[in-house]
């Protein structure tokens, strides 16, 4: 049995296999005081998939309703469990959360989390490419011009790039890839992974780019491109897995990460002013006021991803680096 009796859990879900959920998330969603999930809908599908009854409050939680309804979570947390999960993968990972967790660290309420799948991790491992050092940079922006521009500020880059791309851009992702960061770069691109059409397509990017050319990619696209020191060190693609078409198998599930700069601690400062909430006896009510007010400025400096940018690889936004 979990220790958690009050405080917010981060737990992952499956980015595609339901079995890859843990022991540790079924308990979770059975005991928890409130569920706050990204799709309710979702989350009661997986519920019913894991043979889990929930018997908490479950209750909606994406971009637009973080800031009004993470003090409220904050509160309820002082008192029970809250547990937050995403559509699948790890929350904050370029889904809801980063400003919840930053008010509950203010408030000095209990804060852990719940290991589990990750699509970045995940299609990193499956690369071939150096793992050692990397960076997340989130969705590829949408638009063609913020998309080159995102591209020559990895000219330079020596860590290993992952990032998420819808499967209807991909392909001019990859033929502006080869422009900008040259054509013999290594790259991987995964999609739908642990889904029964997992793909891992290796190369080079002009070879990626022939291949996304030749044959559409659908399904949740994750794109790992090697570092500028791994330039030329890429080899012909190899198909492995049970995927259809070229490459080899692995996927994407809804998933990127947010490597937060400025996520500071309790004490770090926001407009000036030190983030001293939830010392003994303080008023509730001005913390929630407090709360909110940190999960607004956190909100404003957001990418500004929707749910549906998440969800179908739409984000404007490329996100924030993670080492």
């Amino acid at each position: 049995m979990t220790a958690e009796t009050v405080g917010i859990v981060l737990a992952a879900t499956p980015i595609g296999d339901v079995r890859d959920a843990s022991a540790r998330l079924s308990e979770l969603l059975e005991t928890a005081a409130v569920i706050a999930a990204e799709d309710t809908r979702r989350l009661r599908r997986l519920a019913a998939r894991l043979g889990v009854t929930l018997s908490g409050q479950v209750v909606s939680f994406f971009d637009h309703n973080e800031a009004s309804r993470a003090p409220w979570l904050v509160e309820r947390a002082r008192e029970g469990l809250v547990v937050v999960v995403s559509d699948a993968g790890t929350p904050l990972v370029a889904d809801p959360g980063f400003g919840l967790t930053r008010a509950a660290i203010a408030a000095g309420v209990p804060l852990t989390c719940a290991p589990g799948p990750s699509a970045v991790l995940a299609a990193l491992a499956l690369s071939g490419l150096p793992a050692h050092r990397f960076a997340f940079e989130g969705f590829v922006p949408r638009a063609a011009g913020r998309r080159r521009a995102w591209l020559d500020t990895l000219v330079a880059e020596p860590r290993t790039v992952v990032a998420f791309d819808s499967p209807r851009r991909v392909a001019a992702t990859l033929h502006d890839a080869v422009a900008r960061l040259g054509p013999e770069r290594p790259a991987c691109v995964a999609r739908e992974l642990t889904k029964p059409h997992e793909e891992v397509l290796r190369g080079t990017l002009r070879e990626l780019a022939e291949m996304a050319r030749a044959s559409e990619l659908l399904g949740e696209v994750t794109l790992v491109i090697g570092g500028h020191a791994a330039r030329g060190a890429g080899s012909a693609p190899a198909a492995v897995g049970a995927g259809a078409g070229v490459g080899a198998g692995v996927g994407a599930g809804v998933e990127a990460g947010v490597g937060s700069a400025g996520a500071g601690g309790v004490g770090g400062a926001i407009g000036g002013g030190p983030l001293g909430l939830g010392a003994a006896g303080e008023d509730h009510g001005a913390m929630a006021a407090a709360v909110a007010e940190v999960v607004g400025s956190v909100a404003a400096g957001q990418t500004g991803l929707t749910s549906r940018d998440r969800a179908h690889n739409l984000g404007d936004g490329c996100g924030h680096r993670a080492v």
